[in-house]
C-alpha cells in the first residue's frame, strides 16, 4: 500500500478501533483488550479498512493503465501455444498472455482452469454472515462489542453514517447451510441458531428481518498443490484463501500480487520462471497463516461454556504487559521480507 502511495487514503478511510469487548448476556463487559496492543506488535501500522474502500482504492490505481469490465463473467478459457483464449457472457473472445485469477474463494477462474473447488476446499466447521443496518442503538465507535453462546458469536462494530455492521460466526461441522442460498431460507437459519439467545441479539435478527442483502457462506480454507498450470495462475483466496477466521485475505492478497507482479516483471524472466518464484517464495509463508487460522477459529465461537469461560481467561491475561506477544503476537507479526522490484 505505501509503494503504491495509498498509505494515507486507508488512514483517512480506516477506522481505528480502540478496544474489543466481550460482554455476557444481560451487557456488562467480561473481558476484553484495548487495540494498543496491535499497535505496538506492528510497530504503529494498524487500521481497519472495510473491504468496499480497499477495493475502490484498488481499482482506482489501476485504471490508468489497466482496462475494466463490468457486467461480465468469463465462461471459458482455452490455453493456447502462445496465450490464452477467454470467452465472456456477453463481451466477444479475447486472447491473453497470461490469466490471472483473482477471483475469490468461489474462484471460475479456478473451476475452469484446474477443477472443482470440492478437491481443494477444506472446511473449518463454521459458518458466517454479516449485515449491515442504518440507525441501530447503541453506537459504541471504534469498539468491537461481541457476545458468546457455546458454539455461536455475534458481534457489532458502529461504521460511519450512523450504520453498524453485524457479524454472526457459528459452529457447522456438517457445512449444511452450504447450499442456502436465498435470503428468506438464510434469515431462516439465523433465527434457528440464535432465536433464544440474550444479550441484544432479538434486536438485531429483529433489524436483520429488515435487511435486503446478507453475506452468507461457509468458514473454509483453499489448500491446492499449485497455483499456476500453464499460463493461468491464481493470487489470492483463489489460490490460499486462509478463511475469515484469519482476518488477513485482502493483505495476503495484496501481498501476493505484488510478489506475483514483480516476478513477472524481471528482465528476461518467462512466465514460467516468475510462476514458479512466486509460489516458492509465498508458500511457507501462506502454509503457516492457514495454520495459524484453523488453530484461531475455535476462539471465535467456542462450543462449550467452559471453553468459552477459557477463551476470556486468556483475553483477559493479554492486559498484562508483554503476554500478548507470546499469546497472539507471532500470528500477527509478519516475518515476510518482501523482495525489492525495479519497477518500470
Amino acid at each position: 500500500a505505501e509503494l503504491m502511495g495509498l498509505s494515507s487514503d486507508l488512514e483517512c478511510l480506516g477506522y481505528h478501533m480502540r478496544e474489543m469487548r466481550v460482554v455476557g448476556k444481560d451487557g456488562q463487559r467480561a473481558t476484553g483488550f484495548g487495540t494498543d496492543v496491535f499497535k505496538e506488535l506492528t510497530g504503529g501500522r494498524y487500521v481497519t479498512v472495510r473491504r468496499s474502500d480497499l477495493s475502490r482504492l484498488l481499482l482506482e490505481s489501476a485504471l490508468s493503465n489497466a482496462e475494466v469490465l463490468f457486467g461480465d463473467t468469463i465462461e471459458t478459457l482455452s490455453e493456447e501455444r502462445d496465450g490464452v483464449v477467454a470467452t465472456f457472457a456477453h463481451a466477444p473472445p479475447r486472447r491473453f498472455d497470461l490469466v490471472i485469477g483473482a477471483d475469490g474463494l468461489h474462484s471460475k477462474v479456478r473451476d475452469l482452469a484446474f477443477g472443482a473447488q470440492e478437491h481443494f476446499e477444506i472446511t473449518l466447521g463454521y459458518t458466517v454472515a454479516a449485515f449491515e443496518a442504518s440507525g441501530y442503538r447503541p453506537r459504541e465507535d471504534d469498539v468491537y462489542v461481541m457476545h458468546n453462546e457455546p458454539g455461536r458469536m455475534l458481534g457489532r462494530v458502529s461504521l460511519r453514517d450512523d450504520w453498524t455492521l453485524f457479524l454472526f460466526v457459528f459452529r457447522d461441522p456438517t457445512s449444511g447451510w452450504q447450499t442456502t442460498s436465498e435470503l428468506a431460507a438464510q434469515k431462516t437459519v439465523m433465527r434457528q441458531q440464535y432465536g433464544g439467545d440474550g444479550w441484544e441479539t432479538p434486536r438485531i435478527l429483529d433489524a436483520l428481518d429488515q435487511s435486503h442483502s446478507l453475506y452468507f457462506d461457509r468458514v473454509s480454507q483453499i489448500q491446492m498443490p499449485q497455483w499456476s498450470r500453464g499460463r493461468i495462475a491464481l493470487v489470492g483466496d483463489a489460490a490460499f484463501c486462509v478463511s475469515l477466521m484469519a482476518g488477513q485475505g485482502s493483505a495476503l492478497a495484496m501481498t501476493a500480487a505484488y510478489v506475483l507482479a514483480g516476478e513477472l516483471g524481471r528482465a528476461g524472466a518467462t512466465h514460467t520462471d516468475a510462476f514458479e518464484r512466486y509460489e516458492r517464495l509465498l508458500r511457507p509463508y501462506i502454509a503457516t497463516k492457514q495454520k495459524v487460522a484453523k488453530t484461531f477459529s475455535s476462539s471465535f465461537a467456542p462450543k462449550t461454556s467452559l471453553g468459552i469461560a477459557f477463551r476470556d481467561l486468556v483475553v483477559s491475561a493479554t492486559a498484562i504487559p508483554g503476554v500478548a506477544r507470546y499469546t497472539f503476537g507471532r500470528d500477527v507479526v509478519d516475518k515476510l521480507e518482501l523482495p525489492h522490484y525495479d519497477w518500470h
